[in-house]
């Protein structure tokens, strides 16, 4: 196979696989997204986290959906490894990058918490 012909195949591999959502790691799929800050009685904050899918080179090749749940993913991913099991999100900012057909980076911020169930 030539160089050039194998370059293309790996360069859209790569550009492919930049344009679906985050997975989570193993044991993160646990964490929970909630809306409303936990008990402070039954829950101890563990510290702030931000979740990012996106960027200026794959944002418009990213479908909101994925770019939505790869943030989400990212922060449960974040708590994880803080121990956390609960994520408050605190605000999800969607940006373009100019000259784009639309969205291209959703960031969300968040408190990760563990707490007692």
């Amino acid at each position: 196979m030539s160089k050039i012909k194998l370059l293309s195949i790996l360069t859209i591999s790569i550009f492919m696989s930049a344009c679906s959502a985050i997975h989570t790691l193993p044991g993160a799929e646990g964490v929970e997204i909630v809306n409303e800050s936990p008990d402070k009685d039954k829950c101890k904050f563990l510290g702030e986290i931000v979740g990012s899918q996106g960027n200026w080179a794959t944002g418009d090749f990213t479908s909101n959906k994925d770019l939505v749940i790869g943030a989400r993913n990212e922060l449960r991913n974040e708590a994880h490894k803080l121990g956390g099991n609960i994520v408050y999100i605190q605000d999800m900012k969607n940006t373009n990058a100019w000259r784009s057909a639309g969205t291209t980076n959703t960031t969300a911020i968040g408190k990760a918490y563990i707490c007692s169930k």
